[in-house]
Formats: structure tokens, C-alpha cells, sequence
């Protein structure tokens, strides 16, 4: 008995702390973090824009990925498709709506692991005052030691949202409604 003893206090000096999840703040101002868009115009080609400005932070935790987390706030007034009339229209009422809904956010509320890098990053995106339940096919790119004495890692995710369900009614077309977003997220650990 007095072995089993012996050997349970030993074996608890022994333990690890465990690992718990790094935070991270997005970098936004050395431009390696992107919020990108395309959409059908009429069914005959692709407008591709993105949004200048945002911000976010995430939690990541390689050991127990179902407790990561992330938030990320995009200013919707900076979308920009290079063309500074489109984008005078997709800021107005037809569209973003960025007077009265000049923010979008996406919080996450699970992490579903899947195979190998990937994973579904599933959460609330706000956009034109209407929050939906969203789903974002993830995968973490990378993650180590930068030359400046950090850590970083870095994700991409896909998704599709529909613009009739975020209240903008002004589609050109059936091919029109469906929007394909891709983001990068590179983020310095805190």
C-alpha cells in the first residue's frame, strides 16, 4: 500500500500543467489578415472586392481545438471592389447600409474539428442588422516563431451567405444573390 502511495504522489510531481488556449490579436496593420469577397455580376462575370478595415481577436488552442474561439468586427464603410461608384452604391441603402449599419461582426460559438488542419468554425455574423448562424470551412495554415520575436498562426475559411437573408433586397439576378467570402487571419500571439 505504502508503494502505491508513493508512487501516485511521485507520478503527480511528474504531471504537466495542461495546455491551455493562446490569444491572439489579428494583424490587421502589417496587412497579413484579408476579408474578401466575390459575387456573380449578372451570371457573366465576377466582381472580387474586400473590406479594408477590421479588427479581431481568437483564442487557439491546438491540443483542444473545440475550445477555440474568435471575433472579428469589419467596418463596412471600407468595402473597396475598385471602382469608387460601385462602392458609393454598395455602401447605401441598396446595399451595406453603412450609415445606419457601419459594423459587421462575426463571433464564433464552436469549433468542430475535422480531419488533419480542418475544421468548421460555426458562430453569429451581423451584417445590415440581421444576425444568422454561419458556418465557415476553416484550416490553419501555419504557426511559429516570426523574425521580430513573436509567435503567430495562421487560418483561411470559406463561406457563403445570401444577401436576402441579411435584409439587402437590391440582387441583380439569381446568380447575384449568393456571396463567397474568404478570409486570412494571421494573429500575433498576446
Amino acid at each position: 500500500m505504502k508503494k502505491l502511495i508513493l508512487a501516485t504522489v511521485l507520478s503527480s510531481l511528474f504531471v504537466l500543467p495542461a495546455v491551455q488556449a493562446a490569444d491572439y490579436v489579428i494583424d490587421t496593420q502589417g496587412a497579413h489578415a484579408f476579408v474578401q469577397f466575390k459575387v456573380s455580376h449578372l451570371g457573366y462575370s465576377w466582381l472580387h472586392g474586400r473590406f479594408n478595415t477590421f479588427s479581431g481577436t481568437f483564442s487557439y488552442d491546438d491540443k483542444n481545438l473545440a475550445e477555440s474561439k474568435i471575433s472579428i468586427e469589419i467596418d463596412t464603410k471600407s468595402v473597396d471592389s475598385n471602382h469608387a461608384e460601385r462602392d458609393k452604391h454598395l455602401r447605401s441603402p441598396d446595399f451595406l447600409n453603412v450609415d445606419k449599419h457601419g459594423k459587421a461582426t462575426f463571433v464564433s460559438t464552436k469549433v468542430v474539428p475535422k480531419e488533419g488542419a480542418n475544421f468548421d468554425l460555426v458562430g453569429n455574423f451581423t451584417l445590415n442588422g440581421v444576425t444568422k448562424e454561419i458556418t465557415i470551412a476553416a484550416a490553419k495554415t501555419g504557426e511559429g516563431k516570426d523574425p521580430w520575436g513573436g509567435y503567430r498562426a495562421g487560418f483561411e475559411g470559406k463561406t457563403n451567405i445570401k444577401l436576402s437573408d441579411y435584409g439587402i433586397k437590391n440582387i441583380l439576378g439569381p446568380a447575384s444573390e449568393t456571396v463567397h467570402l474568404d478570409l486570412v487571419v494571421e494573429g500575433i500571439r498576446q
